[in-house]
Parts: structure tokens; C-alpha cells; sequence
């Protein structure tokens, strides 16, 4: 795992590179940002950096062998510049990660779950990228409905891992994906690990929620704030590695807000948004022509889905509204949409207007917060397709 293959980002590489060039590595670092913006792949990349013998800082001691030079103009020997297959793998022995865990039912009621326990799933998820969320690795561990934490069996695991000694003599790192899920007996025996920490151990903490963790290890990392991936970066990346066109890759990327999981969902085949996008479509269409009937059938196929389904189509229709609202002020700047949406809006986002377009927000949210509050679905959207006959007509 190198750092280019962390999607921008280019000013933490820049500076947590600088920490090594600098010799002002501190022993805990914690990398803090937003889902699907890359903080594990940061972590894991500058982890196998340090693992790495050809990106020691200036005067690390490298010998001359003719072997090229390092990013800091320093020679290389040549058996050091080949590429190392355990870093590759990230299978490395002083690289360690510890992540959330659950109990499975094959495990004793007394049992305290440890990483190691699901080592191989997580390497199985890692080899298919850095990216992923917290929903995935459930996924991966077979345990959707459970709550995974890690709990204070890790801690003990993890102080034995790091007291051993380096097997190649230079740094141990210990990469903490999700600290904030650490119990509180976990917590507190990581932080006596943080405040005398092994020699040559460097901790590399990977937190979406930092408010979470006691302040007492916040104090005592150096938190670097990680960003949302800027557009350019992330639409050169769904080109390169997704085989986007251009305007493709640009419309997705401004969709995605930032976050490389939420452009990946964007790009799916057969994503649920596209059926939204004709659910949508047909609602406006009908409510426009005043079909009462085919409305009807219309709220009868919403409500035979998940109220969890149908929450997501309300939310989608939100999103809708404010870019069809917005397409009318062209300014492209603005909006939002695939290009599949903005064909639709070329012909329809007149009729969403400032006569309507607040009314047509209440109007969605009170469906959510009636379907939440488990109101009977079909009578929530018979009503809401009646009630856009009345809104459409405000243009």
C-alpha cells in the first residue's frame, strides 16, 4: 500500500511525510474526517511507509550500493529497493491492526472477541480496497444486527503484540480503526499503552467520531483532520480505476459530496437511485395529468417496500426537489444531478417554483416522519401523490 493509491489528500501525504523527514514523528497520531474520505488508506499507506527501509528520513543510516535513491535524495541498496510483498499484502509482522469486533454465536458466553479472531475476513475485505464502511465490514463478519466494539481482550492482545520486539529492527506500528468503539475498560488500558508506550512503536488512530473517545487519549495524539476528497481528485480517480467518461466521472464526483464510498454507490449498476429517478418521474407525470387511478396503484407499489426503502425514496425526493429548483436559475455550478436526472429536468423543473417548492419539503418530511411513527404506508402516499396534484398546479 503506497501513497498513491490514497485518492487526493495530497496535503496530509505532504505532511505526515514531512513528520518523518522532519524526525518529528510523534509516538500516537489520529487521522480525523468524514466516511468515504480515506483515513484508514492514509493510515495504511503511512504505516507501510514507515515499515518501509527506503523511506527512512535523512541520515537513517541507509548504506550506499547503488541502489537509486529514496524520495529524499538518500542512496538506496539495491536488495532494499525491490517492492516487499508483505507490505504489499499488508501482512507485514509489525504492522497491526485493530478494528471492531462482535461475538458469534460459536463463541463462549465468557468470550472477549479480539481482531485476531477475524483476521482473515479483514484482510479478505482490505485486499478489495481501504474504502469501505463500517456496514461492510459487519457484512464481513457475519453479524449485520449486532453491535461491534472493541473490547478490553484487544487491549491485552495488543500490549503483548507490541512488547515483542521489531522483526526487522525498526518501527512497530499499531493502526486503531474506530477508537470511539473501544469500551471503556479497553480505553483506559490503551491509554496507559499510549502514555508509555513501547520503543519504536508508533500508534496511528483512524476516528470518524473523536467526540467520542475519552479525552484523556485525544490529549495525548497529535490529530491531524482529514477532508472530504476535492472533486478533481475524486473524478480522476472514477476515470482511472472506474473507466468513467469525463463528464461522467465530473457529475458523480460533485454528487459524491467528497466521499469515494457514496461515488461508488452513484456508479452501481442496477442502483436503487435509478428506480427512485422512475418512481419520481412517474409520480410527476401522473400527478400532473390528474391520473387518480394509476396514483392509486402508484401509493400501492410504495407501500409494498421497506419502510426503511421507502425513508430513502422520501430523502430522495427531497434531493430531487432542490435540484430541480435550482436547474431553473442555470447556474450549473449549482445542481447537482446525473445526467440522467437533468434530462428530466430540462422539461419539468419549471413546474418545481417558488409557489410551491417549501410546501413540496413539508410535504416530503412529514411522509418520513409518518412512515417512521409506522403510519399505514398506503394512505401516507395515496395522500402524498393527491396533495402534488394541488402543488403542481402552483407554477
Amino acid at each position: 500500500m503506497t501513497f498513491d493509491e490514497v485518492i487526493g489528500q495530497q496535503e496530509v501525504k505532504q505532511r505526515l511525510v514531512q513528520l518523518v523527514d522532519e524526525q518529528r514523528l510523534p509516538h500516537a497520531l489520529m487521522l480525523c474526517g468524514p466516511q468515504g474520505s480515506g483515513k484508514l488508506a492514509l493510515a495504511t499507506a503511512f504505516g507501510c511507509y514507515l515499515l518501509s527501509p527506503t523511506n527512512l528520513p535523512k541520515g537513517g543510516g541507509l548504506k550506499v550500493e547503488g541502489g537509486g535513491t529514496d524520495m529524499f535524495g538518500e542512496p538506496i541498496p539495491l536488495e532494499e529497493g525491490r517492492s516487499n510483498p508483505l507490505l504489499e499484502n499488508l501482512q507485514h509482522p509489525d504492522l497491526h491492526f485493530t478494528y471492531p469486533t462482535i461475538k458469534l454465536p460459536s463463541m463462549s458466553s465468557d468470550c472477549k472477541p479480539v481482531s485476531a479472531d477475524f483476521a482473515n475476513e479483514w484482510h479478505e475485505l482490505i485486499k478489495r480496497g481501504l474504502y469501505f464502511s463500517m456496514n461492510d465490514w459487519m457484512q464481513a463478519m457475519g453479524g449485520e444486527n449486532q453491535q461491534a466494539i472493541i473490547t478490553v481482550g484487544e487491549s491485552d492482545a495488543l500490549i503483548h503484540k507490541l512488547s515483542l520486539k521489531s522483526s526487522q529492527g525498526g518501527y512497530k506500528v499499531s493502526i486503531i480503526w474506530l477508537p470511539e468503539r473501544m469500551n471503556q475498560e479497553c480505553a483506559n488500558k490503551l491509554l496507559k499503552l499510549i502514555e508509555e508506550p513501547p520503543q519504536k512503536t508508533v500508534f496511528i488512530m483512524v476516528s470518524q467520531e473523536p467526540d467520542k473517545l475519552l479525552e484523556t487519549i485525544r490529549s495525548r495524539v497529535q490529530r491531524i483532520d482529514v477532508k472530504k476528497i476535492d472533486d478533481e481528485s475524486m473524478a480522476q480517480a472514477l476515470m482511472e480505476r472506474r473507466g468513467l467518461g469525463e463528464d461522467t466521472a465530473r457529475r458523480v464526483a460533485r454528487r459524491a459530496n467528497g466521499n469515494w464510498l457514496k461515488a461508488l454507490e452513484e456508479i452501481e449498476e442496477g442502483s436503487e437511485k435509478e428506480l427512485f429517478l422512475d418512481m419520481f418521474k412517474s409520480l410527476m407525470r401522473l400527478a400532473y395529468t390528474r391520473k387518480v387511478n394509476e396514483l392509486k396503484r402508484w401509493s400501492e407499489s410504495m407501500a409494498g417496500m421497506g419502510r426503511e426503502k421507502q425513508k430513502r425514496f422520501l430523502e430522495y425526493f427531497l434531493l430531487l426537489v432542490r435540484e430541480n429548483f435550482m436547474y431553473n436559475f442555470h447556474q450549473e455550478e449549482l445542481c447537482y444531478m446525473t445526467q440522467a436526472e437533468e434530462d428530466f429536468a430540462k422539461n419539468f423543473a419549471r413546474y418545481i417554483n417558488e409557489a410551491n417548492v417549501i410546501a413540496l419539503n413539508n410535504l416530503a418530511n412529514r411522509a418520513i416522519r409518518d412512515i417512521g411513527q409506522n403510519a399505514n404506508a398506503k394512505i401516507v402516499f395515496f395522500d402524498f401523490a393527491l396533495q402534488m396534484i394541488m402543488l403542481l398546479i402552483q407554477k
